[in-house]
C-alpha cells in the first residue's frame, strides 16, 4: 500500500491514466501556426491581383444595336440622301405654290412694250390680280385642264393694266406662249386707230408729245424716235412709241370687243403684235397674270460666257422698281 505524498501531489503512477492537455495544447497551436502560415503566401499572391484589378478604369459597356439593323456607314450614306431628296422635293413644291397662286417671274424677250419694258427686264406677275384659270398652272393643267373653263375668283382687269396672257389664235406659231400687252379694250368697247391716234367708243385717246426715245426700231436700228404720252378715259397715263408714221398699224377698222374679251396693244405700236394683228381679242380665261414689279435688268452688251460684262450690263436704276 502506498502511503500518501506529505506534500499533497499525486504520485506519479496516477498521473500516467490523464490525459496530456499541454502536448495537445502545443500541438495544436503548432498546427494552427502551420495553416496560418501556409495560407499567409497564397493571400499575398493574390492580394497584387485583386489591387491591379481594383486600378484598370472600367471599359464602358457597347451601345446596344436595333437587332437585325447594324448601324454602318453605309446606311447612314443612305439616310443623308434621303433627307437631302426630301428637302429638295419639299422646296419644289412650295416653288410651285408660289408660282401658281401667288408670284411668277417673267423676263422680256421683245421690244414691243419699249419704253415701258425693255428687253432683259425680269418682273414678277401677280397670279390672284384676276382669279385663276387653266393659264395659271403649268401646262395649262394637263390633263385635267382640258375639262376647266372659265375662272375662279374671278376680278376683272382695269384699262391700261399690263397682263400676261397665254397667245390665244390657234393659228399662230406662238399659240398658248406667254405674251404681254397693256388692255385697251373692255368687253363692249369699241376700239380704233387712226393717224396714229387711238380711239376708244369713237372717243380719242390724249396724247402728247414729249422727248424722244433712243433705242431700236423694227428694223433694229438704233435711232431717235418719237415718244408721246397718252392718257386713257379712267386717268391711267403712259409713254408710247410712233417709230414709222401712217403704218397699217396706224390706221385700222374699228374692233368691237365681245363679251368677256380683251383688247391688248404694246407701247411700241409700230413693232408690237396686238389685238390689231394676229393676237386678236384675248378670252378672260386665257389672262396670266397683272405685271407690277420689276426686281432686275440687263442690257445686251453682257455676254454669258464673260462674267466680266455682267456688272456693266445691269441696269440698276430698273431693279425693284413698279410697272406703270
Amino acid at each position: 500500500m502506498t502511503q500518501p505524498d506529505p506534500s499533497g501531489s499525486v504520485p506519479r503512477d496516477s498521473r500516467k491514466d490523464e490525459p496530456e492537455m499541454a502536448d495537445l495544447s502545443a500541438s495544436a497551436d503548432a498546427a494552427a501556426d502551420s495553416a496560418a502560415r501556409g495560407a499567409k503566401p497564397d493571400a499575398d499572391a493574390a492580394a497584387p491581383e485583386v489591387a491591379a484589378a481594383s486600378e484598370q478604369p472600367a471599359k464602358p459597356a457597347p451601345a446596344a444595336s436595333k437587332p437585325g439593323k447594324p448601324e454602318t456607314a453605309k446606311s447612314a450614306e443612305g439616310e443623308s440622301w434621303l433627307e437631302t431628296v426630301k428637302t429638295i422635293v419639299y422646296a419644289l413644291l412650295i416653288a410651285l405654290v408660289i408660282r401658281t397662286f401667288l408670284f411668277q417671274p417673267f423676263y422680256i424677250p421683245s421690244g414691243s412694250m419699249e419704253n415701258t419694258l425693255l428687253v432683259g427686264d425680269y418682273l414678277f406677275v401677280e397670279k390672284f390680280a384676276y382669279g385663276y384659270s387653266r393659264a395659271s398652272f403649268p401646262f395649262r393643267g394637263w390633263p385635267v385642264g382640258d375639262f376647266f373653263h372659265g375662272r375662279v375668283m374671278e376680278r376683272t382687269p382695269a384699262r391700261g393694266d399690263i397682263v400676261v396672257f397665254k397667245m390665244p389664235n390657234p393659228e399662230s406659231s406662238e399659240y398658248m406662249q406667254d405674251f404681254i400687252k397693256r388692255v385697251i379694250g373692255l368687253p363692249g368697247d369699241r376700239i380704233q386707230m387712226l393717224n396714229g391716234v387711238l380711239y376708244i367708243n369713237d372717243k380719242p385717246v390724249p396724247k402728247v408729245r414729249v422727248d424722244d426715245y433712243v433705242g431700236k426700231d423694227q428694223y433694229d436700228i438704233v435711232r431717235p424716235i418719237e415718244r408721246y404720252r397718252e392718257t386713257l378715259p379712267e386717268g391711267k397715263s403712259y409713254y408710247v412709241l410712233d417709230a414709222m408714221k401712217d403704218s397699217n398699224e396706224d390706221n385700222t377698222a374699228v374692233f368691237t370687243v365681245p363679251p368677256g374679251h380683251y383688247f391688248m396693244m404694246g407701247d411700241n405700236r409700230d413693232n408690237s403684235d396686238d389685238s390689231r394683228l394676229s393676237v386678236g381679242f384675248v378670252p378672260a380665261e386665257d389672262l396670266v397674270g397683272k405685271a407690277e414689279l420689276r426686281f432686275f435688268s440687263i442690257d445686251d452688251t453682257a455676254v454669258w460666257y464673260e462674267p466680266w460684262t455682267w456688272p456693266g450690263a445691269i441696269r440698276y436704276r430698273r431693279m425693284f422698281t413698279t410697272i406703270e
